[in-house]
């Protein structure tokens, strides 16, 4: 009996003592609702959480034997008791959803997960739930679900950089639109796959990292590398989003969610209505302007002044030299036999700044173009010709003083001057190497330009004293 005494009346072990403090201080900082129940059904744990949600205490809850009379109304008492407890019987868990009863006497609809405790033999020893309210648990499976959906099924470009600016998840969208794969990309930086305008697309990450999101969509152009070794330029209208942990006392950056479009097409369809409206504006302008010339030359140069603005750096005009003759008709190429067509420069821009087109001091004496030259090729041809400095004679001058142009001439476009079935001269455009090549549309517009010029340039005979 002693020794029966003295066991009953040992001091409790102080491991286990602190093994008690560490599981209640766990239970008691989970997020979700927690209750245990032991083989009999009787409630042995019951965290803060729960009595958050239902607002029975855990010296109120622990000892009571289900839920009945208290957490669930007396009519559905077994069903709930009898369905939480079959999880003891089956492996996994068990999702059920239950209406309780507060301590204030309202209802509230509660998703449960449940799964059946073993005891040292391996037998069932009882059963832990954890449950939330159904509307939490909806709220955070549409976010999950949000998330799942923008990463697989998203018409927008997903990317989540972490804060030293590396991918970390990235969507379909954006792979496709980086030209790479999902996986490729994440922790790399953005620097091997954007190969101009990195820069600014880092800045703005890392604005985002230090001062939030902007309120507004920005739109940046980026050059991409592609798989072939080439390049491509697209135009990305984006958004960006600030990440926090949740679970910080204070918001901890965990890096920028960017969200992104292509609207290359978009954007460069609206740049060829703005082109297309200027230069409409600047023909109207143009002609206004030349209406109230005297001279006809004077009339020309103005309307190519007008053509100039936003179109090429300099300007050339060069008249044929006598009488012009009959050539080919306008788009059709070869001029016939003949002798070779000699062109006299009589109005240009200034080589080395910007200035107005105004005549030549030395008009007259014909300029040595060689043979194959641009504007040769345009009065042969009757049409447009366009040509460019090779990639390496780009920094050098000697491509373009070698055909008699500006040296910082780095693309030109010829274009004839017709007038009554009759080829007049040259106007030769010429842009420097930070403009790009002229297109097909740049020649069209020239050509609208020249047309107007050699009607103005046609009555210069009319003009000329008498010998």
């Amino acid at each position: 009996m002693s020794a029966s005494r003295s066991e009953t009346t040992r001091p409790p072990d102080p491991e286990s003592a602190h093994g008690a403090d560490l599981l209640a201080a766990l239970l008691d900082g989970m997020d979700a609702a927690l209750c245990a129940f032991d083989a009999d059904g009787v409630i042995t744990h019951w965290n803060r959480e729960a009595e958050r949600i239902l607002g029975w205490s855990a010296d109120e809850a622990v000892g009571r034997r289900g839920f009945a009379g208290w957490a669930v109304r007396s009519a559905d008492a077994d069903e709930v008791h009898g369905r939480l407890m079959s999880a003891m019987g089956v492996p996994g868990r068990l999702v059920h959803e239950f209406a309780l009863l507060r301590k204030d006497g309202g209802r509230v609809l509660v998703r449960t997960q449940s799964a059946g405790v073993r005891g040292a033999d391996g037998g069932p020893a009882g059963v832990y739930c954890a449950f939330s309210e159904v509307h939490a648990q909806i709220d955070l499976e549409r976010s999950i679900a949000l998330s799942e959906a923008l990463f697989d099924d998203a018409l927008w470009g997903v990317v989540l950089v972490d804060v030293d600016l590396r991918p970390t998840v990235v969507n379909g969208h954006a792979a496709r639109a980086l030209g790479s794969g999902r996986t490729a990309l994440l922790g790399r930086p953005l620097g091997e796959t954007v190969v101009q305008g990195v820069e600014e697309l880092e800045g703005a990450l890392q604005h985002v990292l230090a001062e939030g999101a902007p309120r507004a969509l920005a739109e940046q152009w980026v050059t991409l590398r592609t798989a072939d070794g080439g390049e491509r330029r697209r135009c990305w209208r984006s958004g960006f989003l600030r990440l926090a942990s949740p679970l910080a006392e204070e918001p901890v950056p965990l890096g920028v969610g960017w969200l992104f479009q292509d609207v290359t097409e978009a954007k460069l369809a609206a740049q060829e209505a703005d082109k297309l409206r200027f230069r409409s504006s600047q023909l109207h302008r143009a002609g206004r302007a030349a209406a109230e010339c005297e001279s006809p030359m004077e009339a020309a140069t103005v309307c190519l002044d007008f053509a100039l603005v936003g179109f090429a750096d300099h300007a050339l005009i060069d008249l044929v030299m006598g009488e012009p003759a009959p050539v080919a008709p306008y788009g059709v190429t070869g001029a016939g036999d003949g002798p070779p067509t000699r062109l006299v420069r009589v109005a240009a821009t200034p080589g080395g700044s910007v200035g107005p087109c105004l005549p030549v001091a030395a008009g007259g004496i014909p300029v040595r173009y060689l043979e194959g030259h641009p504007a040769l090729q345009a009065v042969a041809r009757a049409g447009s010709v366009r040509a460019s400095a090779p990639s390496g004679t780009l920094t050098t001058p000697t491509w373009s003083v070698s055909r008699q142009w500006p040296p910082d001439s780095v693309h030109a476009l010829c274009t004839v001057l017709r007038s009554r079935g009759r080829t007049l001269g040259v106007v030769t455009f010429l842009r420097g190497a930070s403009r790009p090549s002229f297109e097909r549309p740049d020649a069209v517009y020239a050509e609208d330009v020249t047309a107007r010029m050699a009607a103005s340039l046609d009555l210069l005979d009319l003009f000329r004293p008498e010998a």
